[in-house]
This record gives structure tokens, C-alpha cells and sequence, in this order.
């Protein structure tokens, strides 16, 4: 007995839909702590395409980091930060203008609540050219034409070679220290 392509087709669909990230109704907002304070801020998002294949999510969003802004803080101390933040010291903005994350799948977290984080997402950050694997918990849903992903990830600055201020490259610089680990929050939507 044969089985023709047309059936094994027939019985095994693949379909994959497509969203584009809005990016102006879309925000990603940072936050960092240093021993003697923190700041907080936003970086736009520059682009990004999700496919949803049977629930299989890969993707990748850019984020613009010539964007970054400081929203803690006024005039010349905004100011000062902000160039500080797209040095060389902290993200080289001039040579690295955006940063990337290439989701490469996604898992149901068990005991998820009603509107909190439902999956896991892992994907490949890539910051000033370097690139690391992350995982972090999210929630995604999918509504009509629409999906949105909302959550945090925490990444650890020094595995992308943003040194400065860190007590991983700098064990005497006491008071000054700048963690390692800061936060991005992301909200995003997307349409098809």
C-alpha cells in the first residue's frame, strides 16, 4: 500500500503566521542599580518580526541603541548620562547601533496564572556584537490579528563586555560599583 504526497499533506498542514512588531506602540524600559543608587530608562524598538508555527515561536526584535534616554533624572544629569550610557564605556552606540534578540523557542510554564507569565522564552541576545543565550518567563497571548509578549529579562552586563563600573573587572572600586545584572522590561505588540 502506497501513500500519495497529497495525503500525508493533506493530514499534516503547516501554516505559520507572521506578526510585525509595532514599534511605536511598543516600549522597552531598562533599570540598573549601582551601590549608592539606580536609574531608569527606555530604549526604542527598531523592528521585529515573530512567526507563530503551531504555537513554535521564533523571531527576532532589534532594539535602536542610539535611543537610549534616562527617565529618572533632569537636565544636565539626564544629559550627561545618557552620552555616558552611549559611550564606549557602557554600549558604543556609534559603532554597535542596535542590539538584537533571535527568540529560538518557547515552553508552557506549568501553573501559570490568569494575565501573569505563561512561557518560557530562550533566545540569543547579541549586544555590542557579542551574543549570549537567555531565558526568561513571559506572557504571551494571541488575540485575532494581534499578539503580545510582556515581560523581564535579566542580563548580565559583563558577559557583553560592558565593563565599566563592574566589580567583576574592577574587585577595588568599592563604593562606585556599578552590578552587573540590570533589567530590561519589555512590552510588545505585534500584528499580522
Amino acid at each position: 500500500m502506497s501513500i500519495s504526497t497529497s495525503t500525508v499533506l493533506a493530514s499534516d498542514p503547516v501554516h505559520t503566521d507572521t506578526y510585525s512588531v509595532n514599534a511605536e506602540n511598543s516600549k522597552v524600559e531598562w533599570f540598573a542599580e549601582k551601590v549608592t543608587g539606580k536609574h531608569n530608562g527606555e530604549v526604542q524598538v527598531k523592528s521585529g518580526k515573530i512567526a507563530n508555527n503551531h504555537g513554535k515561536l521564533t523571531g527576532m526584535v532589534t532594539m535602536d541603541m542610539t535611543s537610549i534616554i534616562v527617565t529618572d533624572l533632569e537636565g544636565k544629569y539626564k544629559t550627561k548620562l545618557e552620552n555616558h550610557l552611549k559611550s564606549e564605556d557602557f554600549f558604543s552606540v556609534e559603532e554597535f547601533g542596535t542590539a538584537t534578540f533571535n527568540i529560538t523557542g518557547i515552553e508552557p510554564l506549568k501553573n501559570a496564572s490568569e494575565g501573569g507569565e505563561n512561557f518560557k522564552i530562550s533566545g540569543d541576545l547579541t549586544i555590542k556584537g557579542i551574543t549570549n543565550p537567555i531565558s526568561f518567563p513571559a506572557n504571551i497571548q494571541f488575540s485575532g490579528t494581534g499578539m503580545t509578549a510582556k515581560g523581564t529579562m535579566v542580563i548580565d552586563r559583563s558577559k557583553f563586555n560592558v565593563r565599566y563600573g563592574s566589580p567583576s573587572f574592577f574587585a577595588d572600586i568599592g563604593d562606585k560599583a556599578i552590578y552587573d545584572e540590570f533589567k530590561l522590561k519589555f512590552d510588545l505588540n505585534a500584528s499580522k
